[in-house]
């Protein structure tokens, strides 16, 4: 017997039970939707985490003032002034560190009101360098940034972010505009990349101006303190331990600290929160990805019980097949063929449930979409390999009747 008169007739029979046919298929459709739907949010839950750590900056260290203790309570992190000027000028020190790239000082207030001729918001407004914008690798898509000569003087220029944009001017090009801020006029010279969203919020939810420029118009009589942060850029990523013992050193000494004090400052490393964020995706990623391969079997399951179900409600058909000269091989092959085409259309529509399911959880959870086109192949084979594995039993058992008895059946 042919492989398509076999297949015609395994087809024949699945038409024929359409709806037991399609329940059959719900297992195989929802086990290759989930494997593809689940590695699909796998993937877009590490390229998210990825994304914060990139909009961080790369190979950075983030040096922060201390803490105050009064009455045995902590205030916590930066309730202590204690970075100073020329902290920045021992650290920028030629030689001094050598794996230190560039160190841009960060000045912030979280809520100024800003506006334009058109509208207002209410943002972040920093106070930075030229070294800021390349440390965090952050270009602008209208203007420019600030260059060495701008970063270091006390113009009234102002680069925003393009949540600010946005607000501020819906309808027009911002560069070269006015805004004002805190009730003074600035000069908007760019509008950065969009970063998007990351740990504190909206990253483009903010406006940067001139270093000197904040220090004269938001820390008046902090003149010796840096009431901010540092941003670090290492040469390597492999020198993050060298780096810190060489900082901690170096304000230690500026500090006057003996050794029995603790540290007056601290210093993050965001790469250890990316990393510990990105194992625990991962980990996540796996269990998703095992979750969903069990639902898979468990369709197999399923292809298995309908296909024994179908062979007791055919034996009679089975026993006249054989008597009419049917081999076993052909009673096995057209059952083996049913159960193969049952997984294959569900695999099918399986990769259409998947990559819906991709579509929807991205646009849920605001991530990138991906479509794991290896995993869906490797999924839709598995799925063929699922109809042939739970098939082969049914099959096998089909070929090994008698014919005598089948003819013998009654249903």
């Amino acid at each position: 017997m042919t492989f398509f008169a076999t297949l015609w007739l395994a087809m024949r029979a699945l038409v024929r039970n359409w709806v037991r046919s399609i329940l059959t298929m719900f297992g195989i459709v929802f086990g290759i939707s989930a494997v593809i739907a689940m590695v699909s949010a796998g993937q877009g839950a590490q390229d998210a985490v990825r994304q914060v750590f990139n909009n961080l900056g790369t190979n950075v260290l983030i040096v922060t003032n201390g803490s105050v203790s009064s009455f045995g309570a902590a205030g916590g992190a930066g309730s202590r002034y204690s970075l100073t000027w020329k902290d920045l000028d021992a650290l920028e020190e030629p030689g001094v560190i050598p794996s230190v790239h560039l160190i841009a000082p960060v000045l912030t207030t979280r809520s100024t009101q800003v506006g334009s001729e058109e509208s207002n918001w209410n943002t972040s407004v920093s106070g930075t360098t030229a070294a800021w914008f390349k440390v965090r690798n952050w270009a602008a898509s209208k203007g420019v940034t600030f260059d060495e000569d701008t970063g270091n003087s006390n113009a009234k220029v102002a680069v925003i972010g393009q949540t600010v944009a946005n607000q501020l001017f819906p309808n027009a090009n911002p560069v070269g505009q006015s805004i004002r801020i805190a009730g003074q006029p600035y000069e908007v010279i760019g509008v950065l990349d969009v970063k998007g969203e990351g740990p504190g919020g909206d990253n483009d939810d903010f406006v940067a101006i001139p270093l000197k420029t904040y220090q004269q118009k938001f820390s008046k009589g902090l003149a010796k303190y840096i009431p901010g942060q540092l941003i670090v850029q290492m040469n390597n990523e492999d020198e993050v331990a060298k780096t810190i013992s060489a900082i901690q050193g170096v304000l230690r000494q500026e500090h006057k600290l003996d050794s029995a004090q603790d540290d007056d400052f601290r210093i993050r490393n965001p790469a250890e929160f990316a990393q510990a964020q990105q194992d625990s995706t991962e980990r996540i990623a796996w269990l998703l990805k095992i979750v969903a391969a069990i639902s898979l079997v468990v369709g197999g399951v399923g292809v298995m019980n309908i296909m024994l179900v179908s062979v007791i409600e055919r034996t009679r058909e089975i026993g006249i097949r054989m008597a009419v000269g049917a081999k076993p091989i052909d009673i096995m092959m057209q059952f083996l063929v049913e159960a193969l085409a049952l997984a294959m259309i569900g695999g099918a529509f399986g990769l259409g449930g998947g990559a819906l399911g991709a579509f929807a959880m991205a646009k849920i959870f605001g991530w990138r979409l991906f479509f794991p086109a290896t995993t869906a192949a490797i999924a839709f084979g598995v799925s063929g390999g699922v109809g042939v594995t739970f098939g082969l039993y049914p099959a096998i058992r089909a070929s090994q009747l008698d014919p005598i008895t089948a003819l013998r059946y009654e249903t």
